[in-house]
Formats: C-alpha cells, sequence, structure tokens
C-alpha cells in the first residue's frame, strides 16, 4: 500500500470514528484506540514538566509524523518534542527534521509490545530523532532512548523505575523525578 492511500483512507475513517487513529510503520496498518484517562494524565504531566524545564519548546500530544528510511511510514507518538510552533503549516504529517523527541505511553492491549517497544524505537532511530521517551505502564518504568542509528536503533537505551530521576539528554536536556507518576499507571 503506497503512503498516499494510507493517508486517505486515514483521514476518513476517522473523521467516521473519533475513538480510532491509525498508524502505518513497516507498510502495515495500525490501529489505536483512544487513550483512558491516566494515559492523558501522563502526558499532561509531561508538559507541565517540559514546559517548566524549557519554555522555548512545545510538547504536542496530536503531531504525526513521516517516519522510517525514506519517510515510508507514518507514525502518531503520544507527544513530539520541538521548537515553539514547529509544526506550524505541515499538516497531519510532519517531517521529523527539527524534533527533539518523541514519547510513547504503554497501552493495556496486545500490540503495546511490538508497536511502542520494538518498531516505534526502529522508526524514530532511522529517522534520526535524538531522543525516544518510553513510559512503560506495563513493566512500571520509563526508558530513555538516545544516540540513533538509522541501521541499529537507538545505541542507548537508560531504564528507571517509576520514582526515580530521568534525565533527558541533549539536546532535550530535562530532568524530572517520576514519582509523580505512580497513580497513574493502572
Amino acid at each position: 500500500m503506497s503512503v498516499d492511500m494510507f493517508e486517505r483512507i486515514a483521514e476518513f475513517a476517522e473523521r467516521e470514528d473519533e475513538t480510532v487513529r491509525f498508524e502505518f510503520i513497516n507498510g502495515r496498518i495500525g490501529l489505536r484506540k483512544v487513550t483512558n484517562g491516566n494515559h492523558g494524565a501522563i502526558i499532561m504531566w509531561l508538559v507541565r514538566q517540559c514546559m517548566q524545564a524549557r519554555p522555548e519548546l512545545d510538547l504536542s500530544p496530536v503531531q504525526g509524523l513521516k517516519v522510517e528510511s525514506y519517510r515510508r511510514g507514518r507514525a502518531l507518538p503520544d507527544a513530539v518534542l520541538a521548537p515553539v510552533a514547529h509544526f506550524a503549516g505541515q499538516g497531519d504529517w510532519a517531517d521529523t527534521d527539527g524534533v527533539l523527541m518523541t514519547v510513547e505511553v504503554t497501552s493495556f492491549d496486545s500490540d503495546t509490545h511490538d508497536r511502542d517497544r520494538v518498531e516505534k524505537p526502529q522508526a524514530y532511530a532511522e529517522s534520526g530523532i535524538p531522543v525516544y521517551l518510553l513510559i512503560d505502564r506495563d513493566r512500571r518504568s520509563v526508558l530513555v532512548h538516545s544516540d540513533p542509528d538509522p541501521v541499529v536503533g537507538y545505541r542507548n537505551v537508560q531504564k528507571r523505575q517509576l520514582g526515580q530521576k530521568v534525565v533527558l539528554p541533549d539536546p532535550v536536556g530535562i530532568e524530572f523525578d517520576t514519582e509523580e507518576l505512580k497513580p497513574f499507571m493502572d
């Protein structure tokens, strides 16, 4: 399936049913259900952390990205960190140039392992995104992926259990304590 065909299908389907969103990674269409309240609370907590630490950056929870080698895929990260107004005028699927970090929060569905722990880190690394932050509710941990390589993926992965401090390396340069996330892990 071509990327153009996928975009037309996704646009139509999402207009008809607002409870789902679509992605196109590794030549496969993925279906994501709209998240629950705890998932959203985690993203909003992270938005506040980023705004306090780096007010010149936006953490956008609604921006789709063109990912993978030669932009063959379309991903819907839970959030994307970039300079303020970076995505203005780019539409539903923006280039990854200038993106500093993508964020995913695991969901309690059968696809979360392949999607959030395998496919997306590879796609984001192939696209050259410097940092990938995974908040893993199943494993009650936070993983910081950095040093992307288009062939092997992220070369550096730091794992922290909930309650520990997390340092997001440059170019993000933010540190936060994950203790406040504990109530949102279910």
